[in-house]
């Protein structure tokens, strides 16, 4: 099993002082940082464009994790694969052509993920699993933070583990969404190597605290 990576979502950092909270959960001991980019379009909500994702990069010393729920998807993707993202992931239902998307990450030097909505089947990584490097399960509906988990998604990371690990690629499996101390180690044993955290460490007083925790869930 692969080493876990636990990633803080800055959906529910303190927007006024971005850089800060970047270097704070770092320091906490965060693996990743993951940035949600919503377009008022593809979700109903707007967060964040490139050039904070270049502002940041200079605050990171760990990857940047871009997720993004935009659409069209393309320009935007190779936009912050330019402005620092160490992973750019989309949702296949927001692209045309999900083949074309993915090689357009790789060629900018980026690695490249698919988001699957609470409702969405795998179908997909059929045709282009071998061109993937992240599958992130939503377990939430994309658009706000700080909602519950929904639980059925527990099955599809199942689905999604046996996938990767018949295909014998180096493929992360992350999960997004209502990702708390008392349920990490159950999405865990689903088979996610991988943890997005917004409210459950930003919403807290002390990120060392929280992160440690989720550690102690999961050894």
């Amino acid at each position: 099993m692969k080493t876990h990576r636990i990633a803080p979502s800055l959906l529910s950092a303190d927007f006024a002082r971005l850089g800060e909270e970047v270097r704070t959960v770092i320091e906490a001991g965060a693996d990743w940082i993951h940035f949600d980019v919503m377009d008022n379009h593809y979700v109903p909500n707007l967060t964040f464009g490139p050039m904070v994702c270049q502002a940041l990069r200079k605050h990171s010393t760990v990857p940047i994790d871009v997720h993004l729920m935009v659409q069209p998807v393309d320009a935007l993707a190779q936009a912050f694969a330019k402005a620092g993202a160490d992973l750019v992931s989309f949702h296949p239902d927001a692209t045309h052509h999900v083949d074309r998307t993915l090689q357009l990450i790789h060629g900018e030097g980026c690695k490249a993920g698919l988001v699957f909505n609470p409702a969405e089947p795998l179908d997909v990584l059929d045709w282009v699993l071998d061109k993937v490097d992240l599958i992130l399960i939503m377990s939430v509906n994309p658009g706000f933070g700080g909602q519950s988990f929904i639980d059925s998604a527990l099955r599809k990371v199942e689905r999604a583990r046996k996938l990767i690990d018949a295909s014998g690629r180096d493929i992360r499996l992350e999960v997004d969404g209502g990702i708390k101390v008392d349920n990490i180690r159950r999405v865990a044993d689903a088979g996610a190597d991988t943890f997005v955290a917004g409210s459950a460490i930003f919403g807290q007083p002390d990120y060392k605290a929280v992160i440690e925790a989720m550690r102690r869930a999961l050894a």
